[in-house]
């Protein structure tokens, strides 16, 4: 597979990125829930500036503002790989993104992610889907 082009490396980006053959990781509370923490670090670290994001069962969309996208993304999944001390592979190579570019497309992306668990059937609100960042609204 090749490598994508990558146009710009910093700004605000909306981020998907899906695990190896769509295993359903994430399914398992605490899988999930050592994303969440693996995200919550490297946020702490300032690595990137986090707006929303959604773990689902078998991806995650993230809407975040980095000075450096590919080194985020390298250290967001290969630090949850560490932590998960896998043998067999976590995550589908590369990661699709999409630069923001306006308020209105925030706004839109944002309420993608949030209400993507509600689309799959995982929540009857957005605000009930416990790894979202909705759900933090909501409580």
């Amino acid at each position: 597979m090749a490598k994508p082009l990558r146009t710009a490396i910093s700004g605000i980006f909306f981020v998907t990125t899906i695990t190896d053959n769509r295993r359903r990781l994430f399914q398992a509370d605490a899988t999930a829930k050592l994303f969440l923490e693996t995200l919550q670090h490297y946020r702490s670290e300032g690595l990137y500036k986090l707006y929303a994001f959604v773990v689902m069962p078998d991806h995650v969309h993230l809407l975040l503002t980095t000075e450096d996208l590919p080194k985020s993304m390298r250290h967001i999944k290969a630090g949850f790989s560490r932590r998960m001390a896998r043998k067999l592979p976590v995550w589908q190579r590369g990661y699709a993104d999409h630069p923001v570019r306006n308020r209105q497309e925030f706004e839109t992306r944002k309420a993608y992610i949030h209400q993507n668990p509600v689309r799959a059937r995982l929540a009857d609100r957005a605000e009930d889907y416990p790894y979202s960042s909705a759900h933090r609204i909501g409580t």
